[in-house]
C-alpha cells in the first residue's frame, strides 16, 4: 500500500511539473508576441459615397500589408448619415461606452471633413491621449476648428476652380454649369464654398445650383439642360427627402439620362461616364494615410508625421466621352491621357484580318449561293401567295353557295317590292287615278329597291370575284356591316342575337376588305353552327373591336358549346373540323390570310360558356375614319 500510494505522489508530481512547464512556456510565449495594436476609424459617411468607400477599403488593405503584424480596425461612422437623428453628445457617450472594458485605441483615423470636425470637437472626451490622424480630409475643414496636439493629417487641396477651367478649355462655349452636390450637410458646406472660389467665373458661366431637389427631379433638369451646359458631380449622398443614394448609381443614371457632358473630380469616378480631366488619385491617398498611421503605431509623435497636401493627378480622359461630346483631343491639356480608345480593326483583329482575307473566296460563294435561295424562296413565297389566293376563293365560293337561300331570300325582297310598286302604278293609271305626284312616288320607290337589289348583287359578286390581295386602308365598320348584312338572313333563321360593340378609337386597318370579309364570314357561320344545339334565348353572339397602341383586335363571341380540349390547340391545322360534313379547311385558310396580313388569330373557351375568336391586325396609320357606335341587331 505504502509503495503504491507512493508511486501515485511520483505520478501527480510529475504531472504538476509538466503543468508548470507548460505555463512558464505559454507566458514566454505571449511576452514575445506583441499584442494586436488597435486603430478607432471614425468615417463620415456609410456605404455610398463612392470616394470614401474606395479610400477606405484600400487603406485597410494597405494597413494590414505594412503593418507586420495584427491589426485590429474598428470602424464607426459619425458624420452626417452615421446616428441619424442622434445628438453628437450620445454619439460620443456609445464611443466611450465601447472601450469602457477595454484599453483605449492607439490611433484614431478619421476619414473626411465631418468625422475630423467631430473628432477635434470631442477628443476632449474621448481618448486624449491617443494620437489622432485626419485623412481624406480638405484643409478648409481642418481649418474651421483649432488645432491640438499629438494630431497630424494627411490632407487634400480640392482645387475646384481648376475643373472648371479644364471644363472651359474642353467646351469654350459652355455657359452653364450644373452642379449635383446632394443636399444634405455636405452639399451645403460645399455649395457655401464653391460660390466663394467660383466668383472670378461670374462673368462667363452661370452655376445651377439645383437646391432642395429629389434624385428624379435632379435627372430631369440633367435630362433637359440648355446648349453648351455641362455637369460637375461632387458627391449625392441624401436628395431632398433624406433618401440617400450611393454615388455609383447617381452617376450612372446621370450618364444615362443627362444632356450634357460629365464632370468629376477624383479618378474612382473615371470609366463610369465622365469625361476626365487632372483627376485627384485616392489609391496614392490611401497609401500615404497608410504610411503615416504604420510611422505612428511604431512610436513617432503625430506631429512629427508630416505629409504634403495631396493635389491634382495628371490629367486623363475617356475617349469614349470625348467621342460622344464632339471633343477634340486638340483641346486636351499637353501631356494627357486618353484611355479607352478604340483599337483600329487591323491591331485588334490581325490575325483574325488574314484569315478573313484568306476566307473571302469561300463567303464570296456562300453568299451568291444565299442570294439564290433568297431569289427561289421570293419565288415560292409568290406561288404561295397565289395558292392562298385560289384556295380563299375556292373556299369563299364553297361558302357563298351553303348562304344560297340567303343569298335569294335578300334580293327577292326588293325583287317584290319593285313588283308590287309597279302593280300599283298600273292599276292607278288603269282606273285614272294617277297623279303626276303618285308617279313620281312610285318610280322612287322602284328606283330604291333596284338600287338595294345591285347593291346585294355587287357585294355577293365581289365575295365571289377571284382577286389578288390589295392591301389598303379599309374601314373595320365597313367589314363588319358588309359580313352581317350577308349572313342577316341566316341569322334570324337560326334566332341569333347579334351585338356588336366596336371601339370609338379610330380604327383604320391595312388589308383586302374581302380576305378579311371571308375571315369574319367563316368566325360568324362557325359560331351559328356551334349554337345550333344552344336554347334560342342564349343565342348570343356578339362582335367587339379592341384599339391598342399599335394593333387592333375583332373578337367574335359564341354562347355554344365550346371547344374541347384537344382541338385547342389543333384548331387551325387543316382537315381538323368539329362539323360532321365540314372539309376542315375553313379556319385554316382564315388563319393563312390573317397571317398574311401580318396578324394572328386565336381561340379560346369562356369561362361562362362558348368560345371567342380573337383577329389581331396592325392597325394602319390612317387616321381619318369617322368614330363609329355600338349597334344591335336581332
Amino acid at each position: 500500500m505504502n509503495a503504491v500510494s507512493s508511486e501515485v505522489r511520483r505520478g501527480e508530481g510529475l504531472r504538476n511539473a509538466a503543468l508548470l512547464g507548460l505555463l512558464a512556456l505559454s507566458t514566454l510565449s505571449g511576452a514575445a508576441e506583441p499584442p494586436d495594436r488597435q486603430v478607432l476609424l471614425l468615417q463620415s459617411f456609410n456605404r455610398g459615397n463612392e470616394i470614401l468607400d474606395h479610400f477606405t477599403g484600400e487603406f485597410r488593405v494597405e494597413l494590414d500589408q505594412r503593418a507586420g503584424n495584427a491589426v485590429n480596425v474598428v470602424q464607426i461612422t459619425v458624420g452626417p448619415t452615421g446616428f441619424v437623428g442622434a445628438p453628437e453628445q450620445a454619439v460620443v457617450d456609445f464611443i466611450r461606452s465601447s472601450y469602457a472594458n477595454r484599453p483605449a485605441p492607439d490611433l484614431v483615423v478619421t476619414v473626411a471633413g465631418p468625422a475630423a470636425v467631430f473628432a477635434r470637437t470631442y477628443r476632449a472626451q474621448l481618448f486624449p491621449g491617443t494620437p489622432f490622424l485626419f485623412s481624406a480630409v480638405d484643409q478648409r475643414y481642418l481649418q474651421s476648428t483649432p488645432a491640438g496636439d499629438n494630431e497630424t493629417a494627411v490632407s487634400v487641396t480640392n482645387d475646384f476652380p481648376a475643373m472648371v477651367d479644364d471644363i472651359l478649355r474642353l467646351l469654350p462655349e459652355t455657359r452653364q454649369i450644373f452642379m449635383v452636390i446632394g443636399s444634405g450637410v455636405i452639399g451645403k458646406f460645399w455649395r457655401q464654398q464653391l460660390e466663394k472660389d467660383f466668383e472670378r467665373f461670374h462673368e462667363r458661366v452661370t452655376f445651377i445650383w439645383p437646391g432642395d431637389l429629389s434624385l428624379q427631379e435632379t435627372l430631369r433638369r440633367c435630362a433637359t439642360l440648355p446648349d453648351n451646359s455641362a455637369i460637375f458631380f461632387l458627391t449625392f449622398g441624401n436628395d431632398a427627402s433624406g433618401t440617400a443614394y450611393a454615388d455609383e448609381r447617381v452617376i450612372a443614371e446621370l450618364h444615362a439620362r443627362s444632356n450634357a457632358p460629365l464632370f468629376a473630380t477624383h479618378d474612382p469616378y473615371f470609366g463610369s461616364g465622365i469625361v476626365g480631366g487632372r483627376l485627384m488619385n485616392i489609391d496614392e491617398l490611401a497609401r500615404n494615410t497608410a504610411n503615416s498611421a504604420i510611422r505612428i503605431l511604431n512610436g513617432a509623435a503625430a506631429r512629427t508625421v508630416a505629409v504634403p497636401p495631396q493635389m491634382r493627378g495628371r490629367a486623363i480622359f475617356d475617349w469614349r466621352e470625348l467621342q460622344r461630346w464632339g471633343i477634340p483631343e486638340s483641346r486636351l491639356p499637353a501631356g494627357s491621357e486618353v484611355r479607352y480608345r478604340r483599337p483600329s480593326l487591323w491591331s485588334e483583329y490581325r490575325t483574325m484580318a488574314l484569315v478573313a482575307i484568306g476566307a473571302f473566296a469561300v463567303q464570296a460563294l456562300l453568299i451568291i449561293g444565299l442570294l439564290l435561295e433568297r431569289r427561289a424562296r421570293r419565288r415560292a413565297e409568290i406561288e404561295s401567295r397565289k395558292n392562298l389566293t385560289l384556295a380563299a376563293d375556292t373556299s369563299r365560293r364553297v361558302t357563298m353557295s351553303a348562304l344560297t337561300g340567303s343569298i335569294a331570300h335578300e334580293i327577292s325582297q326588293p325583287l317584290s317590292a319593285m313588283m308590287y310598286n309597279a302593280e300599283a302604278l298600273q292599276l292607278m293609271i288603269n282606273a285614272s287615278r294617277a297623279t303626276p305626284e303618285n308617279i313620281l312616288e312610285v318610280l322612287s320607290d322602284i328606283h330604291a329597291d333596284g338600287v338595294l337589289a345591285a347593291g346585294i348583287i355587287e357585294r355577293h359578286r365581289a365575295m365571289l370575284r377571284g382577286h389578288h390581295i390589295q392591301e389598303k386602308p379599309i374601314d373595320l365598320q365597313v367589314v363588319v356591316d358588309d359580313t352581317l348584312a350577308l349572313l342577316a338572313h341566316d341569322l334570324r333563321e337560326h334566332q341569333i342575337t347579334v351585338t356588336v360593340r366596336l371601339s370609338s378609337t379610330p380604327r383604320a386597318i391595312n388589308g383586302d376588305a374581302v380576305l378579311l370579309e371571308q375571315v369574319l364570314v367563316n368566325l360568324v357561320l362557325n359560331a351559328m353552327d356551334a349554337m345550333a344545339e344552344t336554347p334560342p334565348d342564349r343565342r348570343h353572339l356578339k362582335i367587339s373591336s379592341d384599339v391598342k397602341r399599335a394593333d387592333v383586335e375583332i373578337s367574335v363571341r359564341d354562347g355554344g358549346s365550346g371547344l374541347s380540349a384537344d382541338l385547342i390547340g389543333r384548331l387551325f391545322t387543316p382537315f381538323i373540323t368539329t362539323k360532321p360534313h365540314g372539309l376542315g379547311i375553313g379556319l385554316a385558310i382564315a388563319r393563312n390570310i390573317v397571317e398574311a396580313h401580318g396578324g394572328r388569330i386565336d381561340a379560346r373557351n369562356n369561362p361562362e360558356g362558348g368560345a371567342t375568336f380573337t383577329v389581331t391586325l396592325r392597325a394602319s396609320e390612317v387616321r381619318e375614319v369617322q368614330a363609329e357606335s355600338s349597334a344591335t341587331i336581332s
